[in-house]
């Protein structure tokens, strides 16, 4: 559509958008359920995906911790997987192949020239190299999480927070005990109560874009962003006793 507006097409030559990835992966680390979403600084989504990945999740375990007896335990995992299934058989979720998620990568890109974020861009990124899915051409990204470290989690009303719905790690032997940091916490804190991430890869973006909105928001939000450091968090170098 041609522009016929000086203003118009000054605004339209500045709009930026966001690509917010998130995966859930499988015990082989890579990825079974993947989805991303284009939005604006307010939150507005232009563009989005959410598949499975074939190959993937019709051939390997979900991830899960032997260790765990809970949400991440082995069982917890079936349970996760048949509820996965479900969405493929009630249409929430199809199948793809990685070559149909690069493509639609590939698309949004040429379109929208998204920067590239999740929260623990890191971890998305290794479990999308070793799944084939490229996100090479983003033309630049940043860590979602780091940025809210910096930019959330420091302030009075996030420890407030934390403090009021116990949002602390367990104690370690050394005596060490972090405030969270995690999408759920973050969220929580922004919406005014905790709720639980379903832990699949669209709905739990419905939580990590407030909290980009909030980022963005925020003066100067690129040099306040830090990679998170648990030492930075202790709760005993937070709140003092009166």
């Amino acid at each position: 559509m041609p522009c016929f507006s000086l203003r118009g097409c000054y605004n339209m030559a500045r709009r930026k958008y966001w690509a917010i990835i998130d995966t859930e992966t499988t015990i082989e680390s890579t990825i079974a359920d993947v989805a991303i979403v284009i939005c604006d600084r307010h939150g507005k989504i232009y563009k989005s995906m959410a598949v499975l990945i074939k190959g993937e999740f019709d051939a390997k375990e979900l991830f899960y911790d032997p260790k765990d007896n809970g949400f991440w335990g082995k069982e917890a995992a079936k349970k996760r997987k048949a509820n996965y299934v479900k969405m493929l058989n009630e249409g929430t979720r199809m199948l793809a192949s990685v070559s149909a998620v690069n493509r639609w990568i590939d698309a949004a890109i040429a379109q929208y020239q998204p920067e590239l974020t999740a929260f623990n861009l890191p971890f998305d990124r290794d479990k999308c190299i070793r799944t084939n899915i490229d996100l090479s051409g983003f033309p630049s990204s940043f860590d979602l999480w780091g940025a809210a470290c910096g930019n959330i989690c420091v302030t009075k009303g996030y420890k407030q927070f934390c403090l009021e719905n116990h949002q602390f790690t367990n104690r370690t032997e050394y005596g060490n005990m972090t405030m969270r940091t995690n999408a759920e916490t973050v969220f929580g804190y922004l919406h005014g109560q905790l709720i639980d991430e379903p832990h699949t890869a669209l709905e739990d973006l419905a939580f990590e874009v407030p909290i980009l909105t909030k980022v963005l928001s925020s003066k100067n939000w690129r040099d306040k962003a830090q990679a998170f450091n648990w030492r930075e968090f202790q709760v005993k170098n937070h709140f003092v006793a009166k």
